[in-house]
């Protein structure tokens, strides 16, 4: 038990810790998450945090390879590099921690897990980069989700990599996909993981998107909580999955959702999907 202001609070019981083991357990259960496959970073906020923390007591300082000053004092509990989700459950203080930025920017401070000298996800320039973008969007956004979404992943092989009718085809496989990311997806062309590099350019699509397909890869969700963001992509991967499916048809597609219904849809539903989609 860990005493913070004199309140007695075990950390295991926080809820978001809870959220995040219950997360990582159902996204390996899916076979999103193979071996170390997959991070998760999620934003807290203070006040969540100190009932079960002694925020001034740091475990160790994490040298950031790309400085974040819009993100500093900001909290984040974060998947560990090379850990298996499958095991989260089991043993979550080897495989998360509880970071806070810098005042500068320049490193994150250790105040829970990472045990045994882990270190956070090597996509973690990525995630803050995404996270930078999306609070310029959304001041209630707080969680980058990155996956492995099995049918996602097959769809990029066969289907042409334009965003606008990768988009479409998604809406036309499930009557909700255009009321859950009436925005779109967006899509980066195959690039090398774990570098500046792919999360500037991942960051740059999320100003537009809170879906970002890495192809061949898997993809990038954002969302104001955890449910939000696995939802998000669990619709998306839905929708690959009926289309993998009806697409190696013998006689292929014969009929889906027309252009006027998705603008009925949209009406119903008062969303307003950009005009490069129709």
């Amino acid at each position: 038990m860990k005493e913070v202001n004199g309140n007695k609070q075990e950390i295991l019981h926080a809820p978001f810790l809870r959220e995040m083991i219950q997360n990582t357990y159902d996204m390996w259960r899916l076979g999103w998450d193979e071996l170390n496959g997959g991070n998760i970073s999620y934003l807290l906020n203070e006040k969540e945090v100190i009932p079960y923390l002694n925020k001034d007591q740091v475990i160790r300082p994490i040298q950031l390879d790309y400085p974040v000053t819009e993100l500093a004092g900001k909290y984040f509990i974060v998947t560990g590099s090379g850990k298996y989700f499958r095991f989260i459950k089991d043993d979550p203080e080897e495989s998360l921690g509880i970071l806070r930025i810098s005042s500068d920017g320049k490193a994150a401070e250790l105040l829970w897990g990472l045990e045994g000298n882990s270190q956070p996800t090597s996509e973690l320039p990525s995630h803050f980069m995404s996270h930078i973008s999306r609070l310029k969007q959304n001041p209630d956004h707080r969680v980058i989700m990155h996956t492995h979404t099995t049918n996602l992943i097959a769809m990029t092989f066969t289907h042409e990599l334009d965003e606008v009718n990768f988009t479409r085809t998604l809406w036309k496989m499930c009557t909700e996909c255009l009321v859950v990311f009436p925005e779109g997806v967006g899509i980066l062309p195959w690039m090398v993981p774990g570098t500046d590099i792919i999360g500037k350019k991942t960051a740059e699509k999320m100003k537009e998107f809170r879906l970002v397909i890495w192809p061949h890869h898997g993809i990038f969700g954002a969302g104001n909580s955890l449910a939000e963001a696995f939802g998000l992509i669990e619709t998306v991967e839905k929708a690959a999955q009926i289309y993998m499916l009806v697409s190696s048809h013998q006689g292929g597609i014969k009929q889906d959702i027309t252009d006027e219904q998705l603008r009925d849809l949209a009406k119903r539903f008062a969303v307003t999907p950009p005009e490069k989609y129709f």
